[in-house]
C-alpha cells in the first residue's frame, strides 16, 4: 500500500504545507500549523451518511423522477434569488457586511417560511432569546411560530437539530459557532471550515435545510464566507451602504437557479420591506436632466434594471488628477478615458473625474461602457442629454461599439418607465416598438461627434 504524504494547515489563516514549521508563512503566525487527518486514516469498516456514501451507477438514476418541491417564503424578492424558493436539504450562505441588515432579512424569511408550514429553528450565536424575540415584537413578528435558541457549541447544535429535526434551520452566524475537536479559537478560518463542513453535512444527511449569515469585513478579510463558498450549494450576497435605505440581495452562487439575480429591499423602521419595481425607486430622486446624467438600462439576473450614472468633472488642484468611483469597477473607467483620448482625442489630463451609481447598486457587465462614456462627456462638455434617453453597449480598446445581450429586455423596462428614445451600437438584433426610437452608432468617435460634437 503506498505511503500517504502528511499534510498540514494553519489555524489562524488555512494555508497548507508539505512539512510543518515553528511559523506559518502566509501570516505569520507563531505555533498555528497542525497536521491535517484525512478520512481515510479512519475505521474502514463504517460507511459515513449511511446510503449518501454508497455509489450508484449513472444508468440506474431515474430520468423521471420529480425534482424536490420548492418552499416559497412568500417575500417574492427572496425567492426570486433562491431561483423560485427554498430547496429541500440545501445549504446556504448568506454573507455581508456587519449591521448591513443579514440577521433581519432571515428572521423575517424564518417566519414566513414557518408561516408556510415549515418547522423552523432560529439559532443565534450572537444575541440571547430574549433579544431575539424583541427584535421580532418590534418587526411585527411575535406570533410567528419559529423556535429559538441561543448556543455556539457546534455538537449541541447538531444534537438538538438531530432531536427536533426542523425543515429549516438558520444560524447566524457562522463565526460565532465553534467546534470542540478544532484546537483553535471561535472565528478562525479553521473553526469556520470545520462547522460549515459538519452542518453541509447534517443537511445533506437529514434533508434539512441549512442557512448559515457570514460576515465579511470592509478589507474582505475573511473571518468566514469565502472559505466555505465551495461546500454550500448557494452563496448570497447582502450589499448596500449603511446611509442608504436600499438593500441588494445578490446570488453569487446557485446550485438549483441563475446566478447573479438580485432582490431589492428597503430598509424601514418596521424591517425590510420588498420593492417590486426597483427601476421606478433607483430613478424616483431623478429630477430635470443635467450634465453628467445618463440613465443605463442593464440586466442583473434575468431582471432588466434601470440605474442612473453620475460623473462629475472637475479642475485638479493636484499633479495628479483624482478618479474616483462609487458603484463601478475603477479600472473600467481608467480603460474608458483612455479610448475616450486615444481614439476620439479627448483629453481628460489636469481634470479630476467622479463617478456615481445612484441608489447603491454595483454594477459589474461592461454594457455599462457607453452610459459611463456618455456620463463623462457630458460632464466635460456641460451638455445634459435628453432626460427621455437610455444607453447602454459595450466599448472595445479600439473604439468599435459592440452588442449587448437582452437588449429587447432593456428596452421593454425602458419604455415601461416612459422612455422614448435609446443609444445603442448598431448591428445588434434589436428594434424599436412603438414610441421607442433608437439611435445606433458602429463606434465611439461616430457616438461623440453627433450626440456632443467634439471628437
Amino acid at each position: 500500500m503506498a505511503k500517504q504524504n502528511k499534510t498540514f494547515s494553519c489555524s489562524a489563516c488555512g494555508s497548507s504545507f508539505t512539512k510543518w514549521s515553528g511559523r506559518c508563512d502566509g501570516c505569520g503566525e507563531w505555533n498555528t500549523i497542525v497536521e491535517d487527518t484525512p478520512l481515510s486514516a479512519g475505521p474502514a469498516s463504517k460507511s459515513l451518511g449511511g446510503q449518501r456514501g454508497s455509489a450508484l451507477e449513472l444508468t440506474d438514476l431515474s430520468t423521471e423522477e420529480a425534482p424536490p418541491p420548492r418552499t416559497q417564503s412568500g417575500l417574492d424578492e427572496l425567492d426570486r434569488v433562491l431561483g423560485g424558493g427554498l430547496v429541500p436539504a440545501s445549504a446556504i450562505l448568506v454573507g455581508g457586511d456587519p449591521g448591513i441588515g443579514k440577521s433581519t432579512l432571515l428572521l423575517q424569511a424564518a417566519a414566513r417560511f414557518a408561516q408556510a408550514g415549515l418547522k423552523t429553528i432560529y439559532v443565534s450565536g450572537e444575541e440571547a432569546s430574549a433579544q431575539v424575540r424583541m427584535r421580532a415584537q418590534r418587526l411585527g413578528l411575535s406570533d410567528a411560530p419559529v423556535k429559538l435558541a441561543a448556543e455556539t457549541n457546534l455538537r449541541n447544535i447538531l444534537t438538538t437539530l438531530e432531536a427536533e429535526m426542523p425543515q429549516l434551520a438558520i444560524i447566524d452566524s457562522i463565526q460565532t459557532m465553534w467546534a470542540d475537536n478544532v484546537d483553535s479559537a471561535p472565528g478562525s478560518v479553521s473553526q469556520v471550515r470545520a462547522a460549515a463542513h459538519e452542518l453541509t453535512n447534517f443537511a445533506k444527511r437529514k434533508g434539512i435545510s441549512i442557512v448559515m449569515v457570514g460576515h465579511v469585513t470592509k478589507e474582505g478579510q475573511i473571518a468566514g464566507p469565502r472559505v466555505v463558498e465551495h461546500m454550500v450549494d448557494t452563496v448570497l450576497y447582502f450589499e448596500g451602504e449603511r446611509g442608504h435605505q436600499f438593500r441588494i440581495l445578490r446570488a453569487v452562487k446557485n446550485r438549483f437557479g441563475p446566478a447573479d439575480e438580485i432582490g431589492v429591499f428597503e430598509m424601514t423602521g418596521g424591517g425590510l420591506s420588498e420593492v417590486i419595481n426597483p427601476s421606478a425607486l433607483f430613478l424616483s430622486e431623478r429630477g430635470e436632466p443635467s450634465p453628467g446624467s445618463v440613465v443605463f438600462s442593464g440586466i442583473e439576473g434575468t431582471r432588466p434594471v434601470l440605474v442612473e450614472f453620475q460623473a462629475l468633472i472637475a479642475p485638479s488642484p493636484h499633479a495628479q488628477a483624482r478618479r474616483s468611483v462609487v458603484g463601478w469597477d475603477a479600472s473600467r473607467l481608467a480603460m474608458i478615458l483612455a479610448v475616450l483620448e486615444a481614439r476620439c482625442g479627448i483629453p481628460f489630463a489636469g481634470l479630476d473625474v467622479y463617478l456615481n451609481v445612484a441608489g447603491g447598486l454595483k454594477v459589474r457587465e461592461p454594457a455599462a461602457d457607453l452610459a459611463v462614456a456618455a456620463a463623462l462627456l457630458s460632464a466635460r462638455e456641460d451638455a445634459a442629454l435628453p432626460a427621455d434617453t437610455v444607453v447602454f453597449g459595450e466599448i472595445s480598446l479600439s473604439g468599435a461599439l459592440r452588442p449587448v445581450g437582452q437588449g429587447e429586455n432593456r428596452l421593454k423596462e425602458a419604455q415601461k418607465l416612459g422612455f422614448t428614445s435609446a443609444i445603442v451600437p448598431s448591428g445588434g438584433k434589436i428594434t424599436g416598438g412603438d414610441g421607442l426610437t433608437l439611435r445606433s452608432y458602429a463606434d465611439l468617435t461616430a457616438f461623440v461627434g453627433d450626440i456632443f460634437g467634439a471628437g
